[in-house]
This record gives C-alpha cells, sequence and structure tokens, in this order.
C-alpha cells in the first residue's frame, strides 16, 4: 500500500508460513524461480539500474519478498518515506508489470 519507490512489488507464496525459510523446498525454489519473472517485468516497466530484493517480514507473519526499482543503494532503505499512490496508481502499476510477464 506504501511502497518505497513505484513499482515496489511483494511477492507472496500461496503457502502460509511464517518465515521464508520454513517454506518446503518446492514451495522455496518455485518462488523464487517466480520472483525472478517478476523482477525482469519490474526493470522493463520502472527503467532502473537494478530490481533489488529484501526478505524482511516483520510487519506481517507471511513470508513475502520486496522486489524494489533501484538506481542508488538507498532507494532500499525502508526508513525512507513512503510513496503515497491512489488505488488507481497502484492499480495502474500492478498492469504495467502483469502485461510483461511472460
Amino acid at each position: 500500500i506504501r511502497p518505497l519507490r513505484e513499482g515496489h512489488t511483494l511477492v507472496v507464496p500461496k503457502t502460509e508460513v511464517d518465515r521464508l525459510f520454513d517454506l518446503d523446498e518446492e514451495t522455496y525454489s518455485g518462488l523464487f524461480s517466480f520472483t525472478k519473472h517478476v523482477a525482469d517485468a519490474i526493470k522493463k516497466a520502472f527503467p532502473c539500474d537494478r530490481v533489488g530484493l529484501a526478505v524482511i517480514g516483520l510487519e506481517v507473519p507471511h513470508a513475502h519478498i520486496h522486489l524494489i526499482p533501484i538506481n542508488i543503494m538507498s532507494d532500499m532503505d525502508f526508513t525512507n518515506p513512503k510513496v503515497s499512490l491512489s488505488q488507481n496508481e497502484l492499480a495502474a502499476c500492478a498492469k504495467k508489470i502483469s502485461a510483461l510477464l511472460n
């Protein structure tokens, strides 16, 4: 809801576990394979130097991966002010990313 940058995306496995490393091997591998595809789409939709990946997960009791388009290290700083986007703007970001998923 409050991304660090436009294009900041969460990838959440369907299997509900509190900690990422508690996922079974097949789900874990599938999650990271899917995450790569999403990161590729983010990079095309929101031109950036890299797509940063973070697993922090203390704010919700469900494993998830943050993918953030970045140009400098501080773009990944979770203490930065969050971007304020409307529901329509968030939906437009999601549409841009999903249109580029292969």
